[in-house]
């Protein structure tokens, strides 16, 4: 599904941006985009958590699918 890949792709992107922040202080976005509160960032970092959550639901649904492969 295009969906799925796409909250993937942008939760690899938060992932990624927040270990740059964790390991060296640095937000990605926020140096691509013009600043933390800049529109254009805000709208990425609200896009990266709407993925996440869609991501949750890859959890519940590949559960689904390992337990009808094991019948």
């Amino acid at each position: 599904m295009i969906m799925d890949r796409i909250a993937l792709i942008l939760t690899v992107i938060g992932a990624l941006n927040w270990g740059s922040i964790g390991l060296f202080q640095f937000d990605i976005v926020a140096w691509i985009c013009g600043g933390q509160s800049s529109l254009l960032s805000r709208v990425i970092y609200t896009l990266v958590g709407l993925a996440g959550i869609w991501c949750i639901s890859l959890v519940f649904r590949a559960r689904k699918t390992f337990d009808e492969i094991e019948e």
